[in-house]
């Protein structure tokens, strides 16, 4: 039952994915959400995200952002870099993950989503069939609460960190061989 609740990987940060390992292991697309992934919520694209998207996009991969914000504010962050994006995708619903499919022309087992959120990013994405990567979720420096929901993905995690169901991209933390 947990299972649906279970990344393929999970990592510190976009920034600790071996994108090269996962592109020669032929995946050529990935689906990001924005807010607290890439950026903290409602902040601007920074140097180091518009330069993590060069490179990918250097590397061959394809590009789209999935979000549950506004139209406005994905077209905001966007500005500097070169992506398709769907708003407002009312995520964990499958019908934003399977139109991204479509706006890539790829394939699901070609497709990775990156996101920050159990209950939203990772469900949906395995409710759709497309492998998924959880990052730790950005926190301001002086947030000492997290929120329920949080609290409840920390025990999920707990059961995933045990279960046989973890690491199933293989190693693609960047610190690993």
């Amino acid at each position: 039952m947990l299972k649906q609740f279970y990344p393929y990987a999970y990592v510190d940060s976009v920034y600790a994915i071996d994108y090269e390992k996962l592109y020669r292991s032929g995946y050529r697309a990935l689906i990001f959400d924005i807010d607290q992934t890439l950026v903290q919520h409602g902040y601007p694209s920074t140097k180091e995200v518009d330069a993590l998207f060069s490179g990918l996009h250097a590397l061959g991969f394809k590009t789209l952002f999935l979000s549950n914000n506004s139209d406005e504010r994905i077209q905001d962050f966007t500005k500097n870099i070169d992506a398709q994006y769907i708003p407002m995708a009312d995520k964990p619903q499958v019908d934003g993950y399977l139109k991204a499919l479509q706006l890539l022309e790829i394939d699901k087992d070609q497709t990775i989503f990156i996101g920050d959120q159990v209950f939203t990013d990772i469900l949906g994405a395995n409710r759709a069939g497309i492998p998924s990567i959880l990052v730790k979720f950005l926190r301001h420096e002086h947030e000492t609460k997290i929120g329920k929901k949080r609290q409840l993905e920390r025990l999920i995690l707990a059961c995933y960190q045990m279960s046989r169901h973890k690491n199933r991209l293989g190693s693609i933390d960047k610190g690993s061989k």
